[in-house]
């Protein structure tokens, strides 16, 4: 009677109506905040996409010529098929890794919280510092050899892939581990009184329920690998050079945020096409990012 009358109260319209009267107040500075730090800057880096400038004050509207400009660049549609290529395997390494190690750590071995507090571990660095600190391991590894990865395309390529598994991996684990801890206990029981050997298990019963997980660590590890930029930055800076015919130069591992970066920055007569690449750059994140989570929400069973 207690728990009635207490949970009564707290739905009562006694306590609701001043809540609902006043939340305004409370909600107005977030919103506030929320327009001037985010939605403003975007509004207005999408006008600017359609503009000539090197600064915002005298940016001259172009219309479309920025979009072409971005279009028809070669470097920029290579940053493109490079980054899809990461931002793929990535997805594929890291949930993989990530998934096996989390059922690894939810079998009742010994010393389980401390190998989880060590797979995190890499995910609270910084992605400068953990560029540096990997820029000087591959340093020391290949100037044996000869080479680096700013001369070896194939090996800039698998070093962003190391770093950002080995970053991102012990995150999904986490995340892997919240759902199959939520797995019900008798679901298993039964599919193990039903003769139901360890593959079956995992594959018709522990997979299925712990699609909601695979679908936030699908997401996450799509978009983080498209949206790569730091590290990037340090292991490689988009080198090595190689010269096309027409003796355009594209940067072999830049990706797409390296690339918007570089268009920017490097030539003040260029802002207007880069900034229409970080338009671009959106609309593809967004529209990859909501057809996955489709996919996978479709995938999802219901306890």
């Amino acid at each position: 009677m207690k728990k009635q009358r207490s949970s009564a109260a707290v739905n009562s319209s006694l306590i609701r109506r001043p809540i609902q009267r006043l939340f305004p107040i409370f909600l107005l500075p977030t919103f506030a905040a929320f327009c001037i730090g985010f939605l403003w800057p975007f509004i207005h880096g999408i006008y600017l996409s359609f503009c000539k400038f090197t600064i915002t004050s005298n940016a001259k509207w172009v219309g479309l010529d920025n979009y072409v400009k971005a279009i028809n660049d070669p470097g920029f549609m290579h940053a493109f098929w490079y980054t899809a290529l990461v931002a793929v395997t990535s997805l594929v390494v890291i949930n993989l890794l990530a998934f096996a190690v989390a059922y690894a750590l939810t079998r009742g071995i010994k010393g389980s919280n401390l190998f989880r507090g060590v797979f995190f571990m890499p995910n609270l660095i910084g992605g400068i510092v953990l560029g540096y600190i990997w820029s000087t391991i591959f340093a020391g590894i290949f100037s044996r050899y000869g080479t680096s990865m700013v001369l070896d395309a194939n090996l800039g390529y698998w070093g962003l892939m190391i770093v950002l598994s080995w970053q991102q991996i012990g995150y999904m684990m986490i995340i892997y581990i919240a759902g199959l801890q939520s797995v019900p206990e008798e679901m298993l029981e039964a599919a193990q009184i039903d003769g139901a050997n360890g593959w079956h298990t995992l594959w018709h019963i522990t997979i299925p329920t712990v699609m909601p997980s695979i679908t936030i660590c699908t997401f996450l590890s799509l978009t983080n690998g498209f949206k790569l930029f730091d590290q990037n930055l340090v292991l490689t800076g988009g080198q090595p050079f190689a010269f096309q015919p027409d003796g355009t130069v594209i940067r072999t591992t830049e990706m797409l945020a390296l690339n918007i970066y570089n268009t920017f920055y490097l030539n003040s007569k260029s802002r207007g096409v880069g900034q229409a690449k970080a338009v671009l750059f959106f609309i593809l994140v967004a529209a990859i990012a909501l057809i996955q989570l489709r996919a996978t929400k479709s995938k999802e069973v219901q306890q």
